[in-house]
């Protein structure tokens, strides 16, 4: 089985400590409880994967912080990148411009 780092129940995406393929059960543990979820599409190692299903315009959340919103939805196993996540520090076009 595959796994993931998450650091915090706050956290919805957790980092692949090995190349994961579509398909394969990924486990990680959080407060000392076990999950598993299924990689829906490829994940390299050192990239985020969802671990809860995130609605696009939702907060991607890692390590308790906001690292971006989700540009569309994106399922609990999927990986999370630059094809699926928007910044939002910075930005002339959100008000106040930062998370």
């Amino acid at each position: 089985m595959k796994a993931l780092i998450v650091m915090s129940s706050k956290d919805n995406v957790g980092n692949a400590i090995e190349d994961i393929a579509g398909g394969d059960e990924v486990s990680y543990t959080v407060d000392g409880e076990q999950h598993v979820i299924t990689a829906q599409d490829e994940v390299p190692f050192g990239f985020k994967a969802a671990v809860h299903d995130i609605p696009a315009g939702g907060d991607i959340i890692k390590y308790k912080e906001v690292i971006g919103r989700a540009a569309v939805d994106i399922k609990a196993g999927e990986c999370v990148h630059i094809h699926n996540v928007e910044g939002k520090r910075g930005r002339g076009d959100i008000p106040g411009g930062q998370a």
